[in-house]
């Protein structure tokens, strides 16, 4: 059994595969003042609730947008007995062609997301992926990644319209009863829901005609599934597609 973990900005994803069998997915939020110690009481304790010891595990991956804790997780890890840890970076393979000016500027969790995407869903693809911002990534008809966009996340523009102005309060994203809000939360609650969703709409079908070809499109990340039920095109939900993307690149490095 491997190990996948997602370090991200605002969450750790963890995920145990048996082979291409995924055993569970947890959830720990991003602390970088963590110690090494700590992170391995973490993973073990997530471990042992899943009914696993850190024995069962023979290695793992790790895909982090966050530099200073790749380490300390890293280490975590190899205290808990993995011997084998990748990191997705410079080197690695993952049988994904990559298009952009500076190939090494790709995050390793949308090259994660990408090798997944293209041995799960048929190319054309549109990949969006709804963290602490909203990553929209296009692969071709090769299967080439072509390049995307960035765009602030769901939370991020939330925190930024409660803290920057002194009447709106701080709301969930549970859905509102109508488009059009007659109360101050529900107009918050249907201005992020359905403009993000609108957008994400928006930005697909230019995409599209700019490529001249429909495309495969899949969504991934902790918000997708609050904001893609708000969209009226059909967006595949695939909330593993980063973990799966990880397996595979394991693989292809330890044939």
């Amino acid at each position: 059994m491997i190990l996948a973990v997602d370090i991200g900005n605002t969450n750790i994803v963890i995920g145990c595969f048996d082979e291409n069998e995924i055993l569970f997915v947890e959830r720990l939020s991003t602390n970088r003042s963590s110690t090494e110690m700590e992170y391995t009481i973490m993973i073990k304790n997530i471990l042992e609730l899943n009914g696993l010891t850190a024995e069962s595990i023979s290695g793992g991956i790790i895909s982090s947008v966050v530099p200073p804790l790749t380490n300390t997780v890293h280490d975590a890890m190899r205290r808990l007995g993995c011997l084998q840890i990748l990191v997705v970076g410079p080197g690695i393979k993952t049988g994904l062609k990559i298009m952009l000016d500076n190939p090494s500027q790709l995050g390793s969790d949308r090259v994660a997301d990408a090798v997944a995407a293209i041995n799960y869903y048929p190319a054309p693809l549109i990949l969006i992926d709804m963290g602490t911002a909203t990553t929209i990534s296009v692969i071709d008809s090769d299967k080439s990644f072509l390049g995307g966009m960035i765009i602030p996340g769901v939370r991020v523009s939330l925190e930024s319209l409660c803290g920057n102005t002194s009447q709106l309060p701080r709301i969930s994203l549970t859905p509102p009863p109508s488009v059009i809000g007659t109360n101050t939360i529900d107009c918050m609650k249907s201005g992020i829901l359905n403009a993000t969703a609108a957008g994400i709409e928006g930005a697909a079908e230019r995409i599209e005609e700019e490529l001249g070809k429909s495309c495969t499109i899949v969504a991934t990340g902790g918000l997708a599934s609050a904001v893609i039920p708000f969209c009226r095109r059909k967006i595949i939900i695939d909330d593993t597609l980063l973990l799966k993307g990880l397996r595979i690149i394991y693989e292809k490095n330890h044939r």
